[in-house]
């Protein structure tokens, strides 16, 4: 059964969106050395490795708070924990699913969050069919009791996996029940208030960088 996990409030500091996105490349790469075997980790041999600027990964690094030492890099345990604060993965987050379709259930059944300390406590759908169920321990409630339970479990994230045509109902919805920051798998661009974040999912715009390089060649 999913379950409300306790929160430690502390707030990490501003990163560059860049460096952001490359913090969990760098942890994959890292946690994959470190089941080898390796506890400590070169800057030089990981940028390499990921096709980066050995002195940007080393900045990246400096602003998770981390130094590495000469000879022996950095300490790969500690430059992990490192990262994880700096991106708030520290934390424990818990999230709203709003559409227990396809995708809805398969992010349901998603075992990495555990590895950003995210967790998905409650779920709703519109599909009277659907009210009632429980999926992957997490029991599907109706949109009519979203704002109550949002507010009641104090849910902050909201991941948003319905139709396009739903979609800014919902994040209307979402708003009001006091979520500041919302996950957008729907191919839309949602308006919300000043102070709600939306992180969009654009599958379209992945799959034409994709099909643009494989029609181009090398």
């Amino acid at each position: 059964m999913a379950v409300m996990r306790k929160r430690i409030e502390t707030k990490p500091n501003p990163l560059p969106l860049p460096t952001i996105r490359r913090y969990p490349i760098y942890m994959r790469a890292i946690k994959a050395k470190m089941a080898g075997g390796d506890l400590n980790i070169s800057s030089a041999v990981l940028a390499e490795e990921l096709g980066l600027d050995p002195v940007l990964t080393r900045k990246d690094f400096a602003m998770a708070g981390i130094q590495g030492t000469p000879r022996r890099g950095y300490p790969a345990k500690e430059l992990c924990e490192a990262m994880n604060r700096a991106l708030g993965w520290d934390n424990a987050t818990d999230a709203a699913l709003i559409g227990v379709g396809s995708l809805g259930r398969a992010l349901l059944g998603y075992s990495g969050f555990e590895e950003q300390n995210l967790s998905i406590p409650v779920a709703f759908d519109a599909n009277a069919a659907l009210i009632g169920e429980t999926f992957r321990g997490v029991k599907i409630r109706p949109m009519s009791d979203l704002n109550r339970i949002i507010k009641s479990l104090k849910v902050k994230v909201a991941i948003l996996t319905v139709p396009s045509i739903a979609a800014q109902s919902c994040a209307d919805q979402l708003v009001a029940a006091g979520i500041k920051g919302i996950w957008n798998f729907a191919p839309i661009q949602l308006n919300v208030p000043r102070g709600v974040k939306v992180q969009n999912m654009d599958l379209a715009q992945s799959l034409a960088v994709l099909s643009h390089q494989v029609a181009v060649g090398d």
